[in-house]
């Protein structure tokens, strides 16, 4: 293994632990949040808006932030700065207000909207040694982990008779580890950047001269925005599971979790597969989006539980080569601005798609059907062009 691969791979584990770590803090409170709001006497409504603004902003951000990371190059310190916010989501344990604890959600979602562009910008210089594809997903499989274990740290703590307080407090301990092994994955690769140039002297003189995003770029955005648009998420389902009795309430989270598994190992697979492949492997998204809804919303157990493996691996696919695609469809020094437009792009697709799947459900399910089923139809047509396209243009650094 040559010596930048190893440290690259060393890097991919260390931000990997970070996302774990991460995840931990934000997705234990996450699963929380809802019922300790309304214990500080938040109504239904205001739950919803503290959910729903808290995405919103973090994804707008990234529009903003990545084009601030590109143009100041400081990857790092907004990167730091965002996980730092993460320290947010313990601070809860100190009050007794709703609208002091629905600040402090939104603002680690606010955190999360600042860092993602630059992180993703730097992890996709270093994995480019070792495969872009590969170095997501085993970033992709890390964090999920992190998602798994958050929220049964506040089902041990409530077995054990703990209450809302004590299980905000332990998750001091993953929020100090996050930052602290970030701080040592940005001391081990200080110039990420050098990762996909031969020397930081080249770096410093990449050419700003160019267009900054291609017309191959945009065919992604549409494609990103349409097959995200069409895919019915695990909140959605899970309320259809609640209000029609499709299983027993106990077992919905266990399902969920089921589906995170799912991400974590198609994450690490489809990764490698996209590295030999291509944007060809794209094509599992809507194969793979359009059958959930009708399988989601039978009341067959068994058919529930295929719906859950599906939309495990479409997330993991959607955390994975979705990512590692805008590095190989973006210029280098641009790279923090696609990554803001493309999460923008996919903050908006989820929105936008989870209101419209919600709003037809009080009438329909064989219209969120031929929903899903037009969304992903338009996709693959969309994902056609934008390979035929793709292999007539090529991306670098100079």
């Amino acid at each position: 293994m040559q010596p930048n691969k190893k440290i690259a791979l060393q890097f991919i584990i260390l931000m990997g632990l970070v996302s774990l770590f991460g995840d931990i803090t934000y997705e234990g409170a996450r699963s929380i949040s809802g019922p300790y709001l309304a214990i500080l006497g938040a109504s239904a409504s205001i739950v919803g808006l503290v959910a729903g603004l808290g995405e919103l902003m973090g994804y707008l951000l990234r529009l903003i932030f990545g084009y601030v990371a590109d143009r100041t190059k400081k990857y790092w310190p907004i990167t730091i700065a965002g996980y730092g916010l993460i320290w947010a989501i313990p601070l809860i344990a100190f009050t007794d207000h709703w609208e002091i604890a629905a600040f402090l959600i939104i603002t680690e979602r606010i955190g999360k909207g600042i860092r993602t562009p630059a992180r993703d910008a730097i992890f996709s210089h270093v994995t480019k040694q070792i495969g872009r594809g590969f170095g997501f997903g085993l970033h992709e499989a890390l964090d999920q982990i992190g998602a798994i274990i958050g929220p049964l740290i506040f089902s041990a703590v409530f077995l054990l008779k703990g209450d809302y307080r004590q299980g905000f407090t332990i998750l001091w301990i993953p929020a100090v580890l996050c930052i602290t092994v970030l701080l040592l994955a940005k001391n081990k690769v200080p110039y990420p950047i050098t990762f996909e140039t031969s020397d930081k002297k080249d770096a410093q003189k990449i050419s700003h001269n160019k267009n900054k995003l291609s017309k191959t770029f945009w065919f992604y955005a549409l494609f990103t925005f349409f097959s995200v648009t069409g895919f019915v998420n695990f909140q959605i389902i899970s309320y259809h599971f609640k209000v029609q009795s499709v299983i027993p309430e106990t077992q919905i989270p266990i399902l969920y979790a089921i589906a995170m598994g799912m991400d974590a190992v198609v994450a690490l697979v489809v990764g490698k597969i996209y590295d030999k492949v291509g944007l060809t492997t794209l094509i599992t998204i809507p194969l793979f989006t359009f059958p959930i809804p009708i399988l989601a919303f039978s009341n067959n157990y068994y058919m529930v539980i295929i719906s859950a493996l599906l939309l495990g691996a479409v997330m993991g696919t959607h955390e994975t080569i979705m990512r590692a695609a805008i590095a190989n469809l973006s210029f280098v020094e641009h790279r923090g601005v696609a990554y803001g437009i493309f999460g923008t792009i996919y903050g908006i697709a989820w929105f936008m798609g989870s209101t419209i799947v919600g709003f037809v459900y009080n009438f329909s399910i064989l219209d969120i059907i031929i929903f899903t089923a037009t969304m992903e139809g338009i996709s693959l047509i969309i994902l056609f062009f934008l390979i035929k396209k793709f292999k007539h243009q090529s991306f670098g650094t100079s």
